[in-house]
Parts: C-alpha cells; sequence; structure tokens
C-alpha cells in the first residue's frame, strides 16, 4: 500500500478505535447495509459504483468492520470492472478497493491479470499527463487538476511505482500555490480552497516523503486556520458561508500532518461533526444535506477520529 495511505488509514483507525462502541457498531451497521448484491455499493441510490466502493471499503476498513464476507463479495465486483475504461478517480477507488479487499480477505482481486498489467496501467497513465507537467481526469486536457495530480501519484505508488518526473511535478504543484498560503485547483484561479490546499499538500509529501519544514508550512496553516466557519467546521473556500463534511475532513488532516490541528477549534469542530450524523447511522454533507452516503459516511467518521481528543 501507498506510504502515505498507510499513515492516513492508521491514524483514522486509531482514533476511530477510541470512539464510543455504539457509534461504530451504528456506521458499521449502516455502511455494511449498503452493497449491494453484485459486491458493489453504490452513491444515494441505484448502481453500484466504484467510487462509493471504494469510500465504503475505507470506511468499513477503519472502524475494524471490513469482514471476509463483504470482502468476498467486493472482489467479484472489483474483477468485474478491471476490463473498464475509467477516469483517475475510479481507477484511485478500484486499485486502493483491491488492496482493502486483499487485507481483509487474503485474495488477491488481480491474481489473474497479465504479469505486465502494472506496467501496461502506469503506461496508460501517462497519458493523462498535461503540457504543465500535471495530470487530470483524462487524456488530453490543457491543463493539470491539483487533485487529480495527487490521485495520480498515489495510484502509482499503489502500483508499486514512483510518480515519473517528481521535479516537474513539484513545479507543477508549487506553482498552484497562492500568495495566502492555500493552493489551488486550476492555474486560473487566484483565491485558494481547502481541498486543493490538502491535495497540494499530499502531493509535497509524495514527492518529498515529508510535508513543509515548518517555516514554509506557516502560511498554509494560517490559510486553513481561516477556514472554520460560525458551525465549526471548514469551508472549501473563503467566500462560502457554511461548513461541509469534506471540507472539515481534509482541512482537518492537512493541520494535523502540520502538527498544527491547535490552530482551529477543535472541540467546536468536533462538535459540527457529530450534529451531521444521523441516529441510524450515515453521516451528512453538512448541514444543508438531506440524505447520507458513504462517502460523507467516511468524512465524518475520519474528522472525528482526527479530532477526537484534540
Amino acid at each position: 500500500m501507498s506510504q502515505y495511505l498507510q499513515e492516513l488509514n492508521a491514524k483514522l483507525a486509531d482514533g476511530v478505535a477510541r470512539l464510543p462502541e455504539t457509534l461504530r457498531r451504528r456506521h458499521s451497521t449502516y455502511l455494511a447495509g449498503k452493497q449491494n448484491p453484485d459486491g458493489g455499493f453504490p452513491g444515494r441510490e441505484g448502481e453500484s459504483d466504484l467510487y462509493y466502493t471504494g469510500f465504503a471499503l475505507r470506511g468499513l476498513a477503519v472502524l475494524d468492520a471490513l469482514t471476509p464476507e463483504i470482502g468476498e463479495r467486493s472482489a467479484v465486483y472489483l474483477r468485474g470492472c478491471m476490463s473498464r475504461q475509467t477516469s483517475v478517480v475510479d481507477f484511485f477507488s478500484f486499485l486502493y478497493a483491491c488492496v482493502l479487499v486483499q487485507a481483509s480477505t487474503g485474495k488477491d482481486v488481480l491474481v489473474d491479470a497479465p504479469s505486465d498489467w502494472p506496467d501496461r496501467v502506469a503506461s496508460m497513465l501517462g497519458t493523462f499527463r498535461t503540457p504543465d507537467n500535471g495530470y487530470n481526469k483524462s487524456p488530453g486536457a490543457a491543463s493539470g487538476s491539483t487533485y487529480h495530480t495527487f490521485l495520480m501519484g498515489l495510484c502509482f505508488e499503489l502500483l508499486g511505482r514512483s510518480l515519473p518526473n517528481p521535479a516537474e511535478v513539484l513545479a507543477f504543484v508549487q506553482a498552484r500555490r497562492r500568495d495566502d498560503g492555500g493552493y489551488v485547483e486550476v492555474s486560473a484561479m487566484r483565491r485558494s480552497g481547502t481541498n486543493p490546499t490538502a491535495a497540494g499538500l499530499g502531493l509535497l509529501q509524495l514527492i518529498h516523503g515529508r510535508t513543509l519544514m515548518k517555516a514554509e508550512a506557516e502560511p498554509t496553516i494560517e490559510y486553513l486556520a481561516q477556514m472554520p466557519s460560525m458551525e465549526g467546521g471548514l469551508r472549501a473556500n473563503d467566500r462560502i458561508p457554511l461548513a461541509d463534511a469534506l471540507s472539515t475532513f481534509t482541512g482537518c488532516w492537512t493541520l494535523f500532518q502540520l502538527e498544527a490541528i491547535d490552530r482551529i477549534n477543535a472541540r467546536q469542530a468536533f462538535r459540527y461533526v457529530q450534529s451531521l450524523e444521523l441516529p441510524d447511522g450515515g453521516f451528512l454533507g453538512g448541514v444543508w444535506d438531506e440524505a447520507t452516503d458513504v462517502e460523507y459516511t467516511f468524512y465524518g467518521l475520519g474528522s472525528l477520529a482526527i479530532l477526537h481528543g484534540s
């Protein structure tokens, strides 16, 4: 598994284990109950989807509730997805799901793949590269996406390979940093966002093997410290009044990595995330949301794990 993902998973699993057993059981039941007969997991309704299957398995894994039975059913679904053409997001979800299934069942979803499959996949991923040395969700894009470049780095790690041309990718991500200390998703943007900042810091960690040095990190810490809303959670950017579960998770994880989670009111953020939890399991995306799904449930659990005891 990717070292970055190992560190993330270990932190979340440790934090979740410290949450009340009733909470853990409630969300384990919720996530397990979302599995479709084909072994995959859906979004808010409908057919199984690789993206949501990845999040459901990640949530079950940090809850220590990814049983061999759930893993076996998921393996069937994942094998059926091997020949599909997918986006970078779905391909990352597929690779990570395969790792989690193998950890829970001991079985390799890719056991019947050709021996040169990783080489062929790595070559295919190279076609997603953009002229500015980033990557985008599909081949032929004019410029790179900070988020998709980060996911691409994780994909190469999951394939047991280093991100190609790291110096050029480093220049790409450095060019996405703005004077406010944060990072932007696309080059034309002038004001940073919480989620691109998390992706930018993640990329730097993949390239350097570490986060920013303290002096370099201070402007980024200061930027993220301004993102909590009146509700206590983190906003996607400083022009949005309301917090959301995704930005709260990515912002808190980034602050934790920078050893600066104390720069926000962690107790207030914790209460915000608790307010998104439903009694029967699952988390909303924000106070404005009306339904739960497995993705936001992962963000909710992850945020509680990071903030608990902070």
